[in-house]
């Protein structure tokens, strides 16, 4: 892996293409899970993409990558649902595409979008991408007891929601 980040660092595209593409499902599911829009999640996927390349000389450490390339994501995530609360609501409701995916399950979805935002990443990044709750604190940049906490109330809200 820190092979494939030295390359890209290089700027050989096809190394880049190859370290995204390992983490794509990652990002698909965290800004969904953060949006819950699919064209939504594609312009925010592309976004990190170029911004990524754009400033991989800015990394600092190699291992550190996935963990850099999430808080670029949740960022972008960030800053479209800050321009999507100033925008004014049309008359038309928008339409939301459906996937076949198995991430895509009808209950999971229904069950994870019940969860506020700030839940709702915490649980994907833990249980679903596996990261440590240090691992969390660094990418949302919270403490690691507000992360505990969150995922504590996360699950209490997710216990509430399934009975």
């Amino acid at each position: 892996m820190d092979n494939l980040i030295q390359r890209a660092r290089g700027k050989d595209a096809d190394a880049f293409a190859e370290l995204i593409q390992r983490h794509m499902q990652s990002m698909y599911k965290t800004a969904w899970a953060m949006l819950g829009n699919d064209a939504d999640v594609a312009d925010v996927i592309q976004e990190t993409i170029l911004t990524c390349y754009e400033k991989l000389g800015q990394l600092k450490t190699d291992a550190y990558f996935y963990t850099w390339m999430i808080r670029v994501l949740i960022n972008k995530c960030n800053d479209l649902l800050r321009k999507r609360s100033r925008l004014q609501l049309t008359e038309e409701p928008m339409e939301i595409p459906v996937m076949d995916d198995a991430f895509e399950n009808a209950e999971w979805k229904e069950v994870l979008m019940a969860l506020d935002e700030k839940y709702r990443v915490v649980v994907l990044l833990y249980y679903i991408e596996g990261l440590s709750t240090v691992d969390i604190s660094k990418v949302l940049g919270l403490s690691e007891s507000a992360v505990r906490s969150r995922l504590s109330r996360a699950r209490k809200r997710l216990e509430q929601e399934l009975e």
